[in-house]
């Protein structure tokens, strides 16, 4: 269930989008806040942008999760997030993290059987 969503400035410097997911999936999963297999991410990059006036590297991390992880539990996703692209990503701008709870009553989906 939980879906990361990634925005991200196009810069030459940065490593293949797919590494860099694989290094979210693994840290989200290695909290226990979420399970690997439950995981859903994608990323969205961006060529026209501005941090703070001007056209200076970022990425963006959106964590939707169901309502009911404690305050403590979703500070620790956010750091240890931040932490991997920081080691990652040496010479992005701006790093941040925002973890949103999603309602469970509203949260639908459908799965197509395997």
């Amino acid at each position: 269930m939980p879906h990361i969503v990634c925005h991200y400035s196009v810069s030459p410097n940065m490593p293949p989008m797919l590494d860099v997911m694989k290094v979210l999936h693994a840290v989200a999963a290695s909290t226990g806040i979420v399970k690997a297999e439950d995981l859903k991410i994608r990323a969205l990059p961006f060529t026209d942008y501005l941090v703070a006036g001007e056209q200076r590297s970022f990425f963006h991390v959106s964590f939707y999760l169901l309502a009911g992880r404690t305050p403590q539990q979703k500070e620790h996703l956010s750091i240890a997030l931040r932490q991997a692209l920081a080691d990652l990503l040496t010479h992005i701008h701006s790093i941040s993290i925002d973890i949103r709870d999603m309602d469970p009553q509203a949260y639908k989906k459908r799965l197509l059987d395997d």
